[in-house]
């Protein structure tokens, strides 16, 4: 086999209770990422790794497998995610199963598309990359960054920076959160997500949202109707 898709979705989630599951936009949002997958055509196989009963019945109504349930090791609060790709892996090799590819997606990551994921194969492929992932520009200098001091004043993170324009700083970047596409040899060598050889796919701020308060969800909620009407006008 060659790729595998895997949507990472542990049950207890803390700061949005049932997080993985909760209705966007009147869909569970694990949905859109296995909607995502599943459209691109690129995967052998899309699998849901959780350790919840109620999110696999989901998970495999949405159309992704679920052969096995997560360890309980790999489902506590302090499991990283490359614990459970590597877990996920080892199982699937157990039952002879061998990829080449891999690529973890988020399940709360509605705002990733077919499209994007198939031009994430693409430079990992071409450029011969361990792992790419998406990114977003900030939307400020961080090189102006501010702090607040001991004594309740604010200075310069980098005072060097000062008088320099913002249009002559270098863009920063930040990780949008929402997948990482592997080369699998070199994620079993490495167990990293980011290596030395890593590539990214820049997205506009409109397509991606960190969730992890009511707030940013319903952020979310408004950026996605708003590209739903992009597109609805575009017609």
């Amino acid at each position: 086999m060659s790729k595998l898709a895997i949507i990472p979705a542990r049950g207890g989630s803390k700061r949005i209770l049932r997080k993985n599951i909760k209705l966007f936009l009147g869909k569970p949002i694990i949905a859109y990422s296995i909607e995502a997958a599943l459209k691109s055509k690129l995967f052998d196989e899309v699998m849901v790794s959780t350790d919840d009963e109620e999110i696999k019945e989901i998970a495999l109504k949405y159309g992704a497998k679920v052969p096995f349930l997560r360890s309980e090791t790999n489902a506590n609060d302090f499991a990283t995610t490359a614990a459970v790709i590597n877990e996920v892996l080892e199982v699937y090799k157990t039952r002879n199963k061998l990829f080449k590819y891999c690529i973890c997606i988020y399940p709360t990551a509605p705002f990733v598309s077919s499209n994007l994921l198939i031009k994430a194969f693409k430079k990992l492929k071409k450029d011969k990359l361990d792992v790419v992932f998406s990114v977003l520009k900030y939307g400020f200098p961080i090189q102006r960054a501010m702090k607040i001091n001991k004594e309740d004043k604010v200075e310069m993170v980098d005072v060097s920076k000062m008088n320099t324009r913002s249009q002559d700083l270098e863009s920063s970047f930040h990780d949008a959160g929402q997948f990482y596409a592997l080369n699998v040899s070199a994620f079993i060598k490495k167990q990293k997500l980011w290596t030395d050889s890593t590539g990214c796919i820049e997205i506009n701020e409109l397509k991606a949202q960190d969730i992890d308060t009511e707030t940013d969800w319903k952020l979310a909620e408004l950026k996605y109707k708003l590209l739903l009407d992009e597109k609805e006008n575009s017609f």
